[in-house]
């Protein structure tokens, strides 16, 4: 007799437990059905992406409702747009949905194509200009070279800007052929041949540096500045006369 009490005790235990976890789910679909998102809101205002295109990255990433919806996946879709670097998400109580996105800030342009660039962090990326867009400053710097060298020219160019800047001139291109070698043109339309980085013991840093502090007496003073100025050489550079 005891042994049946025991067995219908646990048989109403078990029962009891299963309505229960029925309640459950079915208050958990409920609950699910009254938080929808409802808003998505940005953190703070874009100048390069547009509505139109996060709306299209969201497409479809919005199934479900507050609590169910996936931040990664939102992300991973947003950060698919070519202008954004990073983005973020998080849910605001009780059905909004806030996105912060980092745009990618474009520092120089990158090969011939015209369709990529160099981010503030030397990483390139490829992106239409937006129509109309005023953001892209006009005269940014244009380097070529291997994909895995755009950090180095990017520093490579900061330095030497901030070095020319004393002879009020300005690099606006930089080449790192594949044979390693470096190449620049300036503002003023002269090119400089800057050799590998190391050529008999001597940076090409401090090739550049050897110009510039002769520029002043064997450049600017001539009649006709040259059209370029072979500085491959560990005691002095050549000249090449320009079109008169």
């Amino acid at each position: 007799m005891w042994r049946q009490i025991r067995l219908f005790d646990a048989l109403t235990t078990l029962c009891l437990t299963a309505a229960l976890a029925m309640f459950a789910a079915a208050l958990m679909i409920v609950w699910l059905r009254i938080l929808p998102v409802e808003r998505v809101t940005l953190t703070a205002p874009l100048v390069r992406v547009t509505n139109a295109e996060i709306a299209e990255a969201l497409q479809g990433r919005l199934n479900g409702n507050f609590l169910t919806l996936s931040l990664s996946r939102i992300c991973t879709s947003l950060e698919g747009l070519p202008w954004v670097r990073q983005a973020s998400a998080r849910r605001v109580w009780s059905s909004q949905l806030a996105i912060t996105l980092a745009e990618q800030n474009p520092v120089a342009l990158w090969g011939a194509s015209g369709r990529e660039w160099v981010n503030a962090e030397g990483e390139v990326f490829a992106a239409h200009l937006p129509v109309g867009a005023q953001s892209v400053p006009p005269d940014l710097p244009r380097l070529f070279g291997p994909p895995q060298t755009s950090a180095y020219l990017l520093q490579y160019y900061a330095q030497s800007r901030q070095l020319l800047a004393q002879l009020s001139l300005t690099p606006v291109s930089l080449t790192f052929s594949e044979r390693m070698a470096l190449e620049m043109r300036l503002s003023n339309g002269m090119v400089l041949k800057l050799g590998r980085e190391e050529m008999d013991g001597v940076s090409s840093m401090r090739r550049l540096r050897r110009f510039v502090a002769a520029y002043p007496r064997f450049v600017a003073s001539r009649q006709q500045l040259p059209a370029s100025v072979d500085l491959r050489y560990s005691n002095g550079f050549v000249l090449s006369p320009g079109r008169p």
